[in-house]
């Protein structure tokens, strides 16, 4: 048969997936997902429907005391929580608590794990007894050290500093937000010394080597190749830190009770106050809401940067 004369040929293409395997490949991925669909809609009923029923109660006036002054008032609850002096007091209050927790424990959860990197004599009983704070009760914690530690007659804080003249110093009535603040050091350095001292057996020897062949010296080994790799355990540190301490609640209702008045209450338990104490639902609520907006907001930032430093270290690492 000749040329002029052949059949066409038929044009080759990549054949596309048919509407019955995509709709089969869709049916086995809703399967592998329906496990999880319980804890999923659990999660949901817990979690959501809650923070639904605060966002409606956030645009009404109510106080339990008065049981028929339920009306709706728009965004003037979310007003008065921005005017309210007490608020931006506990506002600040817990800004400074967190900052000072997590930056103070961070920089000892660095040296105990430089320390508990080395090897020497009982490390793992060392590690044991490091850790061992992290471990006790929020609420054991903070009234060991309000009746032991900082009790003004008989505490070891003030038998201590006896030397230097500090010998009756009421450290909870008189610097109720640093006795907070060195009683949450203490409960979490241990978790952040884990964190660290994680990422510091991740690190591989041959650079730590190959520095000292080049010259450097310890403190430059540690600024210049140890800091950068541990960047990821301190950042993720900083956040799952930061988002724990910013809801500390038993620790001040233990030690301070907010007090004196509300020089050492945080934001949850202002919040607490205006809804256990002053009965008021509807600003109670409104504050609620404006925490849970602020936190998710620092926490997503919080989390595009740890993201990005993971997604440049598996660049560089390629």
């Amino acid at each position: 048969m000749s040329a002029a004369t052949a059949p066409p040929r038929e044009a080759t293409a990549t054949p596309s997936p048919s509407t019955p395997a995509r709709g089969r490949a869709r049916v086995s991925g809703w399967a592998r997902r329906a496990p999880l669909l319980p804890a999923l809609v659990f999660m949901l009923v817990v979690t959501q429907l809650p923070f639904l029923a605060t966002v409606v109660y956030s645009f009404r006036s109510w106080n339990l005391l008065r049981p028929d002054s339920q009306a709706w008032v728009g965004v003037a609850n979310y007003a008065a929580v921005f005017t309210d002096r007490q608020f931006l007091g506990a506002a600040a209050n817990t800004i400074l608590i967190t900052a000072s927790c997590v930056v103070v424990a961070m920089l000892l959860g660095i040296g105990l794990a430089l320390l508990l990197d080395r090897r020497f004599p009982g490390r793992g009983v060392v590690r044991t007894l490091v850790i061992t704070p992290f471990l006790i009760l929020p609420v054991a914690t903070a009234l060991l050290w309000k009746h032991i530690m900082f009790e003004p007659v008989f505490g070891l804080v003030n038998f201590v500093l006896s030397p230097f003249g500090v010998e009756t110093f009421d450290w909870v009535s008189q610097a109720p937000v640093l006795s907070v603040v060195v009683a949450l050091v203490w409960q979490w350095t241990p978790f952040m010394m884990l964190l660290v001292l994680a990422g510091l057996q991740s690190q591989g020897g041959d650079v730590l080597e190959a520095g000292q062949v080049d010259g450097a010296s310890s403190w430059q080994s540690f600024v210049w190749i140890t800091l950068p790799h541990l960047r990821r355990y301190i950042e993720l540190g900083v956040l799952l830190g930061s988002v724990y301490v910013v809801n500390t609640f038993d620790t001040i209702y233990m030690m301070t009770q907010g007090g004196p008045g509300t020089a050492s209450a945080n934001l949850p338990f202002y919040i607490y106050q205006r809804t256990f104490l002053g009965f008021d639902i509807g600003q109670s609520a409104a504050m609620g809401v404006v925490v849970v907006v602020g936190t998710i907001i620092v926490a997503m930032l919080a989390l595009r940067l740890i993201f990005r430093t993971f997604m440049n270290a598996q660049e560089a690492r390629s």
